[in-house]
């Protein structure tokens, strides 16, 4: 017979989970900040853009639009590609550290109750 789990640590604080839910918020905007800035960068030096069309073609790629201005030189196919590869990791990674406190506030709360129906022995 396997031995019975311990109890589970109370439920944080609604401000603790509020400096929690703010500290992923920080990290995943930095994170589309460095991503926004690292396409930019590419689409700049490989295909030429002002800073202005690559912002543009960046964030469009980067939230899963598409490029506007289609890449005309090998280097700049090469990057664009690159980046759409990129960009598809970022946005799930982006998203999982935005929505993991809130997720885990969830998973604890089930836990919390499920704690409390199982009988101690």
């Amino acid at each position: 017979m396997a031995a019975p789990s311990p109890a589970p640590l109370p439920l944080a604080s609604r401000e603790t989970h509020r400096r929690r839910v703010l500290s992923a918020a920080k990290a995943g905007f930095a994170l589309i900040a460095f991503s926004l800035l690292l396409g930019m960068a590419g689409y700049s030096v490989f295909e030429g853009l002002g800073p202005l069309d690559a912002f543009l073609n960046a964030a469009m790629v980067l939230s899963g639009m598409g490029p506007v201005d289609l890449p005309k030189t090998t280097a700049g196919k090469l990057f664009a590609g690159l980046y759409a590869i990129y960009s598809g990791f970022a946005v799930l990674g982006i998203a999982a550290v935005i929505f993991a406190p809130a997720v885990h506030r969830i998973f604890h709360k089930l836990r919390i109750a499920d704690a409390e129906r199982e009988p101690r022995t």
